[in-house]
């Protein structure tokens, strides 16, 4: 018999051997990726990827290994296919060169997202946040500073200070194209109509995901019009390389929406919690099992 420790060398070899052999499909995917740029092709493919799966299930099979676990590692690689060639698509496009971008609050999680999302597309970034530098850009503690003569304005703020800020940004009559991240809109009111009425780009983003997402298929972003076409399909464009789907909306109707969505969700949690409560069970020992 073999020593324990001969035997996770092995393992440790074969773990650096599957790392590089991963590395060089990431590499051919971005070769594949570029053809069906050149080609106009989209960049997923179900009946490709279906086909792909159901293979590695009969190959493992053969091999000894259990299908299950061959499908989730193919589909972790799929996904991580998919990634690398979205953003190599979204970098291929360079809606940003020679352009140049301020997010105001780029030091925040979603800020942070946009900025790097700006960046990609070879924007010019500058953060305004007063809770400090973001590594890589230009920072301004206080928007005030800046000139405002970017080709976008991003205002990725908490939503309770979103409104004062685009009402003071009107006052300025930014030449440049200017949207918020809010996930309501409602409360932003005020602030977009005084963008509106001084001549401003205006429009109004919400993605429906998180500051940790990569891959953006199967995701939503909404787009809410307010009556200026141009800032619309700017706003739009930005988003065009990537497999996000594109949603347009009024105001009222995304509010109304997403007041849905979240309350979904809030009242399943109550659910939740409610009947916790009142089975009497001991939440510690629930603890451990979860």
């Amino acid at each position: 018999m073999k020593p324990l420790e001969d035997l996770r060398a092995r393992l440790d070899v074969l773990d650096r051997k599957l790392l590089e052999i991963v590395a060089e499909r990431q590499a051919l995917g971005a070769e594949i990726d570029a053809v069906k740029r050149a080609t106009g092709q989209s960049t997923r493919d179900f009946g490709r990827e279906r086909e792909v799966l159901l293979r590695a299930r009969v190959d493992a099979r053969d091999l000894g290994v259990a299908p299950a676990l061959a499908e989730t590692l193919l589909r972790s690689l799929i996904r991580g296919s998919l990634t690398t060639q979205e953003q190599a698509r979204v970098a291929a496009q360079g809606a940003g060169t020679g352009r140049s971008a301020l997010v105001i609050g780029g030091r925040g999680k979603m800020g942070r997202w946009m900025a790097d999302f700006l960046a990609s597309q070879g924007f010019r970034l500058t953060i305004a946040d007063p809770a400090g530098a973001v590594p890589g850009y230009e920072w301004l503690a206080d928007w005030h500073e800046s000139a405002l003569d970017h080709d976008l304005i991003v205002v990725a703020t908490p939503l309770r200070i979103a409104n004062e800020l685009l009402v003071a940004l009107a006052a300025r009559r930014p030449r440049g194209l200017i949207f918020d991240l809010g996930s309501l809109k409602t409360p932003l009111l005020t602030g977009l109509a005084a963008l509106r009425e001084a001549g401003c780009s205006v429009t109004s983003v919400h993605p429906m995901f998180g500051p940790d997402t990569e891959l953006l298929s199967g995701r939503h972003v909404i787009f809410v019009d307010l009556g200026h076409g141009g800032a619309l399909d700017q706003a739009r464009g930005l988003f065009a390389s990537t497999m996000a789907e594109l949603v347009v909306m009024e105001l009222e109707e995304h509010d109304r929406l997403i007041a849905f969505v979240l309350g979904l969700s809030h009242a399943l949690n109550i659910a939740f919690f409610t009947a916790l409560a009142e089975s009497g069970e001991a939440v510690p020992r629930l603890a451990r099992m979860s």
